[in-house]
């Protein structure tokens, strides 16, 4: 009897502590709480002063006389030369005999092209079809307050893109495609003679840099960059779009097209300004000088001793517009695709984008750890 009391009889099982698991339930809301708020805080990013320096380094680039230069009989320019490529990666030159006459008609047609409305410069935006169009527009602009939007127009030969200005009726354009065509010829001409200059002259003893000298033809490939400087109406505006460009100059920069030569016409503009590893620099141009840059095709060639840099020119004045032009110039396919093995380069845009990366990954997760 006894012995089935017991049986029948059963402790209750111990009851939970209710304050331990609301202890754990806290703990772990507040381990949650803590991640999502470091998770989902916008991190301020803060650039190191070897991807936006604070101070621009001004010097006086030489001026190099192109006869001089391609008549190969003055030692000292071609040294000047030579220095000038390898340093900043960037000269003006001088008696190119390219028309200033022709430059300043160019120019004023183009003001046309730029002169076109916002419903207009729409059909003619670039895309991934065609390399021709307009970059980037400003909308509809108030015109006492000034714009911060730059405006750019890509022309290349190219029958589309004449057949798509014919379709849109544009007065003058006939000139500027006339300007544009005699205006590049004349530029091939001089980018053609400063490369086979500086290939034949080039200290690194390399069969891939002698044997592109023969295989150069008359023919090059062209594309121009017109880009339409806006007036600032104060100071602060001008440095503040002069950040802005350098921001878009080095993450889209002409990285997407690459060339051995970009050849800068910058008539009426105060400053130029050089981005490269080596810094970023400005200096005044020569008002009726060709500004020249190192670009990749240059840098793969010379087994990175010449580097790739990112010019552009920016206008300080307050009271009137201009328009620059940049030439990216490159030999024929056939002389760049003789010597198959090309040095794999990586660009200033892709740097730019991966330092860019690291930082917003550090700002993330470094509270976390």
């Amino acid at each position: 009897m006894y012995e089935h009391d017991l049986q029948q009889f059963r402790a209750p099982p111990p009851s939970p502590i209710a304050h331990a698991s609301a202890r754990r339930s806290l703990v772990n809301e507040d381990e949650i709480s803590d991640f999502l708020e470091h998770s989902l805080r916008v991190p301020n990013l803060v650039l190191p002063d070897q991807i936006f320096p604070k101070e621009v380094q001004v010097k006086n680039l030489p001026e190099l006389d192109f006869d001089s230069l391609v008549s190969a009989k003055n030692d000292e320019t071609i040294a000047r030369f030579l220095e000038c490529v390898s340093g900043i990666g960037c000269f003006q030159l001088v008696n190119h005999g390219v028309s200033s006459d022709l430059i300043q008609s160019v120019s004023i047609a183009a003001a046309g092209i730029f002169g076109l409305p916002p419903d207009k410069k729409t059909v003619m935006s670039r895309s991934s079809e065609r390399m021709y169009g307009f970059e980037e527009f400003s909308g509809h602009a108030d015109e006492e307050e000034e714009t911060e939007n730059s405006e750019e127009f890509v022309w290349c030969r190219d029958e589309g893109l004449k057949s798509v200005m014919e379709g849109i009726r544009l007065q003058g354009f006939s000139n500027f495609s006339k300007g544009m065509e005699n205006l590049s010829t004349e530029i091939e001409k001089v980018a053609h003679q400063v490369l086979t200059t500086l290939l034949e002259h080039s200290p690194i003893v390399s069969t891939k840099l002698i044997t592109d000298v023969s295989d150069m033809q008359d023919t090059h490939n062209l594309v121009c960059y017109l880009h339409k400087h806006h007036r600032y109406t104060s100071v602060s505006r001008c440095d503040g779009s002069l950040k802005s460009d350098f921001f878009r100059m080095l993450i889209r920069g002409y990285a997407e097209l690459s060339h051995s030569l970009c050849i800068h016409v910058c008539d009426d503009l105060s400053d130029f300004h050089v981005y490269s590893k080596k810094g970023w620099v400005s200096f005044t141009p020569n008002r009726d000088a060709l500004v020249m840059t190192v670009g990749d095709q240059i840098q793969a060639r010379s087994g990175g001793l010449y580097k790739n840099v990112i010019g552009r020119p920016i206008m300080k004045t307050e009271d009137e517009e201009s328009i620059s032009m940049a030439f990216l110039f490159s030999p024929p396919a056939n002389s760049r695709g003789t010597h198959g093995n090309r040095e794999n380069t990586i660009s200033l845009r892709q740097q730019f984008i991966f330092a860019l990366f690291l930082t917003l990954i550090y700002h993330v997760f470094s509270p976390l750890f």
